[in-house]
């Protein structure tokens, strides 16, 4: 009987491993492979490099230029995201008026979920391709509904401003993460006893007293792991950035990912692209446990 279990287990379970090591497990691993050769991507031929490839990292500019493009990403899009996704969210499910059913959330709650939503239902490359156009500086939306209200002083080439188009598709990234930590939060909200809101309006509080004292300590686990999740989407964000602006104007929204594409694709150099994805894995996994590390805290029961 238990040998019959066992067999039934591994049945079930031994295809979908076997898959998930050869499409997963396996390409990491050729990639480190990779990394230590100066493989030109087309040619079977190559040379072992040894960890010349990582050596040269260290030094090249344009690789610390979209580091430090990806890091100023890591501080903003994490924390406006769920900044705007807890505002939202207890706006929608808590932020109404009090009345006889007790607390509620805002009027037409379900309709502006959908609205916030609704980009999660886009693909990256409709995002990107949508926003390039309506920042266009002639056809574009944007300009065009400055101009229409009378602010047309304030039009500009959003994309073409070394000193805009950065900001221009952290917006993008914004809008396009924070619909769905709106709800998220809000499905958090909804598992936390109206009585708790309640007693806390009886006592005087606030709705920013009410979010900062009982609606985010006891979505702490939640903020946690959108803070972790947000973090990786920072430290990739080649498809949107690929799509808006492809890194400029003058790499001035140039990131990691971008960087690894452009070096592999661009510069048939897929060995040194490699050693980037390399490096990036080994970031993205630091930054991950040290996220989970700084944001750790006791669990709130209710």
């Amino acid at each position: 009987m238990r040998h019959g279990k066992r067999l039934f287990i591994a049945t079930f379970l031994v295809p979908p491993l076997a898959l998930y090591a050869l499409f997963v497990i396996s390409p990491y691993v050729q990639a480190f492979q990779i990394s230590t050769t100066d493989w030109g991507g087309l040619s079977p031929e190559y040379h072992v490099v040894g960890l010349a490839n990582f050596t040269r990292l260290l030094h090249d500019h344009y690789v610390w230029n979209a580091l430090r493009n990806n890091a100023i990403l890591l501080a903003v899009l994490p924390v406006v995201t769920i900044v705007l996704g807890l505002f939202f969210a207890s706006m929608l499910s808590v932020g109404g008026r009090r009345d006889r059913a007790g607390v509620r959330g805002v009027r037409g709650a379900p309709l502006y979920r959908l609205v916030y939503f609704f980009p999660q239902v886009l693909s990256v490359s409709i995002i990107g391709v949508l926003w390039k156009e309506m920042y266009a500086p002639d056809s574009g939306l944007v300009n065009g509904a400055l101009r229409a209200v009378g602010l047309g002083g304030l039009a500009r080439p959003w994309l073409g401003d070394p000193a805009l188009a950065y900001w221009c598709v952290v917006a993008v990234m914004v809008w396009s993460n924070v619909g769905f930590y709106v709800v998220l939060f809000g499905a958090g909200m909804q598992a936390v006893p109206r009585d708790i809101y309640e007693a806390a309006l009886l006592d005087g509080a606030g709705r920013a007293t009410t979010l900062l004292r009982i609606t985010v300590p006891l979505l702490w686990d939640t903020v946690q792991v959108a803070w972790v999740y947000l973090a990786i989407v920072a430290l990739d964000g080649f498809a949107l950035v690929q799509i808006i602006t492809d890194g400029g104007p003058g790499l001035r929204t140039d990131v990691i990912g971008l960087r690894l594409y452009s070096t592999a694709f661009g510069d048939a150099k897929f060995g040194y692209a490699s050693a980037i994805g390399v490096a990036m894995l080994f970031l993205t996994l630091s930054i991950a446990v040290l996220a989970l590390r700084a944001t750790r805290r006791e669990r709130v029961e209710l």
